[in-house]
């Protein structure tokens, strides 16, 4: 049986794409024998048919994790002997050319398109945002050929790895089919909209809170972790806060439930580097839902969206048209309901998670081979 060992220093156990999608459908196959390496101090398990092995307590600031967490993870993975070893974070570059030199066979997955990201991380310094941008943009190219294969989120950062390493596949970020649908006929939900995902300021939540200062009678189901302790005292502090049902992080059958009372889904990042080309998870599992989505107007979302007739696309940095957005799908049941419908048949037949795992699955066989 072949052995294939995935790597997080700073990813949680349970991660969508790395343990719910990547190492769960990869251990349904009796060929894999599947290992995750995180570093939580929650202990060793296995779940889904996945071995997951715990490097030590999680880090205290992103200094020790790049340090001395990805030592330790990179430790415990070598013990383990795999054939493939599947790297999640640009800080475990360095231990993959290490594996690499033990002729072991080595997948970077791209999660996000890093030099972009660090563009868009505001507590930078702008002169060092650049700089430190240009840095890795020369780091990739010269440690990422390389690798055996490269996996990316979507056809953009895929298209950019391309020119670096020529096994470069788009391994996207779909919804598992049915994990989210709900059978709850439209009639039956709530006036409520619901926000799923981190919650930060370049993914607009402080708009987004304020947009209900326009709105009456209906709530916002606020899903997630606020990544700023500062940030959380300021938006709870806004007028518009009593109209916000909060949940914090909850797990995957609450989401279900919290979706399935809620009559749109919301997405509105702000227009920066990393965001116009993404492909948002939570836009995806919303349209699996049954969801109308109101997201950013960037061209790409709107191809999906206007593309598929399945929700509204509003500037994201106007508080008023996200307001209109909302209102819009709360008067007019009917239409919303339709475009709940346009979006899950859009995730049935083309953005769903069955067919980014059988290109996984094909990468790992080429390789392997």
């Amino acid at each position: 049986m072949r052995k294939i060992c995935h790597i997080t220093s700073a990813h949680s156990r349970y991660d969508t794409r790395i343990f719910l999608k990547m190492c769960s459908s990869l251990a349904e196959y009796k060929s894999y024998s599947v290992f995750l390496v995180v570093a939580d101090g929650q202990g060793d398990e296995i779940k889904n048919g996945v071995n997951i092995i715990d490097a030590g307590e999680k880090a205290q600031g992103r200094l020790s994790r790049m340090t001395q967490t990805t030592k330790k993870v990179y430790q415990k993975a070598l013990e383990l002997n795999c054939d493939i070893y599947h790297i999640h974070d640009p800080e475990l570059i360095p231990n993959g050319l290490k594996l690499k030199k033990l002729k072991k066979k080595v997948v970077f997955d791209a999660h996000e398109d890093l030099p972009k990201q660090i563009l868009g991380k505001h507590y930078l310094n702008k002169v060092i945002r650049v700089l430190l941008s240009k840095f890795f943009e020369k780091f990739e190219k010269y440690t990422c050929r390389k690798f055996d294969a490269i996996l990316t989120a979507t056809p953009h950062i895929r298209d950019k790895f391309l020119k670096i390493n020529e096994n470069c596949i788009d391994i996207n970020n779909f919804p598992i089919m049915g994990e989210l649908s709900n059978a709850i006929p439209w009639s039956e939900k709530l006036d409520e909209v619901c926000y799923v995902g981190g919650i930060s300021q370049i993914r607009g939540i402080r708009e987004l809170v304020k947009s209900f200062g326009y709105i009456d009678n209906v709530k916002l189901n606020l899903v997630g972790d606020f990544n700023e302790k500062s940030l959380e005292e300021e938006v709870k502090s806004y007028v518009e806060w009593d109209k916000i049902n909060e949940f914090g992080f909850v797990n995957r059958s609450i989401v279900a439930d919290i979706m399935s009372r809620s009559k749109a889904g919301i997405v509105t990042f702000h227009p920066l580097p990393n965001h116009i080309e993404a492909q948002p998870n939570k836009m995806f599992e919303y349209m699996s839902a049954g969801l109308p989505i109101i997201t950013s107007n960037f061209p790409l979302w709107k191809e999906i969206v206007e593309g598929n007739n399945c929700g509204i696309c509003v500037n994201p940095l106007e508080p008023q048209e996200i307001a209109d957005a909302v209102k819009y799908i709360i008067a007019n049941p009917e239409e919303a309901e339709k475009m709940g419908e346009n979006g899950k048949k859009a995730v049935l037949e083309k953005y769903n998670w069955q067919n980014e795992a059988k290109k996984l699955v094909d990468c790992y066989k080429s390789l392997l081979d």
